[in-house]
């Protein structure tokens, strides 16, 4: 089958939060031919399906729901004048800045003048999780129940369990009570205080802390769970549903296939504060990088990359051998993870980092080759699956010809 060539200014891949707030903000300022991509049949990413609240307010189109701040994000593109494509998927490169795509209207080729990838990230799934038993019907990840519950409302059971200990915890536990199951349990490996202050008032949902999943049973029907507790006891919770949640990892694969560097902390995309990559012309934006943050902060940086984008599209120029910035344990990844050149700062002037243990008030210190560059004192705990910040102060004392900038805790 032919393929058809053709140019854009600035190729945005992926239609979510961040992918649409680049695409309205670069239209607006003037980038010209701005094109988003996006694989699946409608446009908005994952608030798409999240019917619960808390999306937006007044930011974008009045929207609360997921799927008003999903509608409100696109329209926002588009009468900014970017075009918004779905249904297209991009296979791969066939250059530097060039992408092969497929699509229900044929095979494509396109080239631009810059690339932002914006393909956000995804739940692991219970084979990921390497979890045994069979592959019985009833199991799901957060954003499968809610696709099935909200956009196809197929029957999901009687009776759940819910695995995971973020904030999507609450959600899925909220969608499955929606379509009138059961929740029977929540299961973390956390202590179970961390898990119960995510739950809603009143709720009497079982919490089983520091306790794991060690099996699925059932073949032709999921019908258990069966769980490990810290003291060794075992148990099988009877059910016909299992929720997987959290536990993200940035879908990166076209990132990769590209040449990008990715970060060995954040799995996705290594970057700076301007969002370039180590890819000449390819920026990035969203969840990719650190799965995951909410649409809001998404959004936030689809905007912020506007400007170092047409930047690029002016001067053309792009930095080589950027010092990385790596964490130490029990610090779990810090983004952005590469130092710019020019006196770009991240997002509101500070760096998003994780913990994989609670830390209470935790001592940052900031090191290049042995000399101490900052140091500041956390006056709030920072604990597992919540983001916390580092201020970018420092970056003016760092050696751009020096070695790796370090992050530890004390």
């Amino acid at each position: 089958m032919t393929r058809r060539e053709r140019t854009v200014d600035v190729l945005i891949v992926g239609g979510g939060p961040a992918g649409l707030g680049a695409g309205a903000e670069l239209a607006a300022s003037g980038a010209g031919r701005v094109e988003i991509l996006e694989r699946e049949q409608t446009a908005g990413g994952i608030p798409r399906h999240c019917h619960h609240g808390g999306f937006g307010g007044r930011a974008i189109g009045g929207g609360t729901t997921g799927p008003a701040y999903a509608r409100g994000c696109v329209a926002a593109a588009v009468r900014a004048g970017a075009t918004v494509r779905t249904g297209v998927t991009v296979t791969g490169w066939a250059g530097e800045l060039t992408v092969d795509t497929t699509a229900p209207t044929g095979l494509e080729r396109i080239t631009a003048r810059a690339v932002v990838l914006a393909t956000g990230a995804r739940e692991r799934p219970r084979s990921a999780r390497l979890v045994p038993g069979s592959r019985p019907p009833g199991v799901y990840t957060t954003g499968e129940l809610q696709q099935a519950v909200h956009l196809y409302r197929q029957p999901i059971g009687s009776r759940a369990v819910v695995i995971g200990n973020e904030p999507v915890s609450r959600a899925a536990a909220d969608t499955l009570r929606v379509a009138g199951l059961d929740v029977v349990a929540m299961v973390t490996d956390r202590p179970a205080s961390r898990l119960t202050a995510l739950t809603r008032p009143g709720d009497r949902t079982p919490v089983l802390g520091r306790t794991t999943v060690t099996a699925l049973t059932g073949r032709e029907r999921l019908t258990g769970v069966r769980v490990r507790h810290h003291d060794g006891r075992t148990k099988t919770l009877r059910c016909d549903t299992v929720v997987f949640t959290g536990d993200w990892i940035p879908d990166h694969e076209l990132a990769r296939r590209g040449g990008v560097t990715l970060d060995r902390g954040t799995r996705g995309p290594a970057y700076d504060a301007a969002h370039r990559t180590t890819g000449t012309g390819v920026f990035a934006v969203g969840n990719l990088l650190h799965g995951v943050e909410s649409a809001g902060v998404a959004l936030a940086e689809g905007r912020a990359v506007a400007a170092p984008v047409l930047r690029h599209l002016t001067t053309g120029a792009w930095p080589a051998g950027r010092p990385s910035i790596a964490v130490e344990s029990p610090l779990r990844w810090i983004a952005p993870n590469l130092i710019g050149p020019d006196g770009d700062l991240p997002l509101d002037g500070r760096f998003t980092l994780r913990t994989d243990r609670r830390l209470s008030s935790p001592l940052l210190l900031v090191r290049q080759d042995g000399r101490e560059l900052h140091r500041q004192r956390l006056l709030l705990p920072a604990v597992p699956d919540r983001a916390f910040h580092l201020r970018a102060e420092w970056l003016d004392r760092v050696d751009p010809h020096g070695g790796t900038v370090r992050i530890a805790v004390r």
